[in-house]
């Protein structure tokens, strides 16, 4: 079996005295490092400078500035940034930091947007003109409305540092007015049913359902925690509910009709209530490898709840044995091996999509996934410990695995094995063609995959040609002038995958132009094929001008045309 190489790390933990330092870690959660400014003091008196500052920030909030302890408190500890650049410009002194600070406040108001914006989860470098055009008008938050609808949603419930989740997506929600606001959450939870904390949640996800729009999101919601009782399902907090909506946004993005799948989604509880976030997305990540209709992928992990339990990463598969699992037997079977046999063999089940891509089958096998045969995929097993084995392929493992260069030579293996290659002698023969890195390959197989070409036919290619070890501005090249030049299209390739092997300048263009000469002008009646032009040899192709030239044309003339279009071999 294929080397598999673990990663791991370490978390360190620190004991926390302030309600600072959690906000820090939420805010720094990509960070290791405090920023900038921060690093500036002493480690010994970090702690402390911090906790002295957001004091001495709520204090002057509250009592200058006169805005409630509460949103005060709020604003100072979910702020870092702002913080971090108020402090940095005073001296410092453990002994006076706390004093000189508060002497700062007094005499050089701070901008209070700044910090607001901050402290409820907004980036201004990253949230467009609207922002930018706020914090040239406004530099105290009382000259700010949107500082009264945020007070006004905090009222409700919703969490001070997870209301700037209700300015996304063009929606800046805290332009309406307060009292707009309020009665639009009232008018949703009277009218729907739904609980404050539900009506939060879904907020937080769909910002647009506030300003008065997305009412078949809302019916949805109203049948799937009110009708099915999906409500009673979840813990009764923004938190708990906000990551239930989540997924089910999730789900809505991959093209699911908002009003159209409430039923089904007040159905399906366990993948709502028992799985993360994380696991849904890989399993649709897992089935949108077979290029199928993403939407019927979110339909079919919702009413197929079991798929959630079934191992998609360890099990080793033979392709083989899996497809007669699936009920493939006899002639279709065997053609099957016939035209793609380099795709046979054993393979990991997490290649399977393409695994299936590879044979063409992605529809087929969704289509059985999807109309009742799923549980097959949780109960496949190998029939025996030798079933799927190639001699050949082992032989070569073993060999691979001793070199010194191993750990390279294993991200070459695992790319042809992730793009559908079994483990048998195409995937050896394909491997010592190779001369690139995993990664520098998948990304020119997906090059190549996003022009256009078929799956099962790139996978074929790689097989009969090393077309993988070009740049992809030369595959390119060469691409534009199979199609534009040349008139021809992608699925030429699936005949002649050996044009990608050629050098454009050097041999397929200089060539191509001579035959289309000879053509236009009447001196050759055959039509000759791409591959006939390109891959015969420069004796063949010599004789061939030759003949021409003794049958049509002077010598002379044609040497002419031979320089003229690079083709430097005089005939004799």
């Amino acid at each position: 079996m294929l080397l598999r190489l673990a990663t791991g790390t370490i978390a360190a933990t620190t004991t926390v005295f302030s309600v600072f330092t959690i906000t820090v870690s939420r805010h720094f959660s990509t960070n290791s490092t405090l920023p900038k400014p921060f690093s500036n003091f002493p480690w010994r008196h970090r702690s402390k400078v911090i906790q002295e500052a957001q004091t001495a920030l709520i204090d002057y909030l509250h009592t200058t500035r006169s805005m409630p302890f509460v949103y005060a408190e709020n604003i100072a500890t979910s702020s870092p940034h702002s913080l971090c650049k108020i402090v940095s410009k005073i001296p410092f002194s453990p002994s006076t930091f706390s004093k000189t600070f508060q002497r700062f406040l007094r005499y050089h108001p701070v901008n209070e947007l700044d910090i607001f914006l901050e402290s409820i989860g907004l980036n201004v470098d990253e949230n467009g003109n609207h922002l930018s055009c706020l914090l040239a008008k406004n530099f105290f938050l009382s000259d700010c409305k949107q500082f009264d609808s945020a007070c006004a949603l905090a009222g409700i419930g919703f969490p001070w540092c997870k209301l700037g989740l209700l300015c996304r997506e063009e929606c800046l929600i805290l332009d309406f007015d307060k009292c707009v606001l309020k009665r639009r959450f009232n008018d949703i939870k009277d009218g729907y049913g739904l609980s404050s904390v539900n009506v939060i949640g879904i907020c937080l996800v769909w910002p647009r359902v506030l300003s008065g729009e997305m009412d078949d999101l809302l019916k949805d919601m109203k049948i799937a925690f009110v009708d099915y009782g999906l409500a009673g399902s979840v813990e009764d907090t923004v938190d708990a509910m906000l990551e239930v909506c989540r997924k089910i946004r999730v789900i809505y993005d991959l093209g699911c009709e908002y009003g159209n799948v409430g039923e089904l989604i007040g159905k399906s509880k366990r993948v709502l209530v028992d799985y993360s976030e994380e696991a849904l997305v890989r399993k649709i990540e897992y089935f949108c490898k077979l290029n199928v209709r993403k939407n019927e992928i979110g339909l079919f992990l919702l009413s197929r709840n079991e798929i959630f339990g079934f191992d998609m990463e360890k099990r080793v598969i033979s392709v083989k044995g899996f497809l007669e699992h699936f009920g493939l037997r006899g002639k279709d079977l065997t053609s099957l091996e016939q035209k793609y046999p380099h795709v046979f063999g054993r393979n990991k089940i997490a290649n399977l999509p393409n695994v299936m891509r590879s044979l063409d089958l992605g529809e087929w096998f969704f289509e059985k996934m999807k109309n009742g045969d799923h549980s097959l995929f949780g109960t496949y097993t190998l029939r025996h410990s030798e079933e799927g084995l190639d001699e050949i392929y082992e032989n070569n493992l073993i060999k691979i695995q001793a070199k010194r260069t191993h750990f390279h030579s294993m991200g070459k293996l695992n790319f042809l094995h992730s793009i559908g290659f079994g483990e048998n002698k195409f995937a050896v023969k394909a491997f010592v063609q190779l001369n690139s890195s995993g990664n520098q390959l998948q990304q020119r197989f997906n090059y190549l995959l996003n022009c256009g070409i078929e799956y099962s036919s790139l996978c074929s290619m790689v097989k009969h040609a090393n077309i993988l070890n070009q740049q992809e501005t030369v595959l390119k090249q060469k691409l534009d002038f199979l199609c534009r030049d040349m008139g021809s299209s992608f699925q030429y390739l699936d005949i002649f995958p050996g044009y990608l092997c050629y050098d454009l300048e050097k041999r397929i263009r200089p060539r191509y132009e001579l035959h289309k000469w000879l053509v236009e002008e009447g001196f050759c009646e055959k039509d000759y094929s791409i591959s006939t032009i390109v891959a015969t040899s420069e004796k063949t192709f010599n004789a061939r001008i030759s003949r021409i030239c003794s049958d049509k044309v002077s010598k002379e003339l044609i040497n002419q045309r031979l320089q003229a279009t690079c083709l430097w071999n005089s005939v004799p």
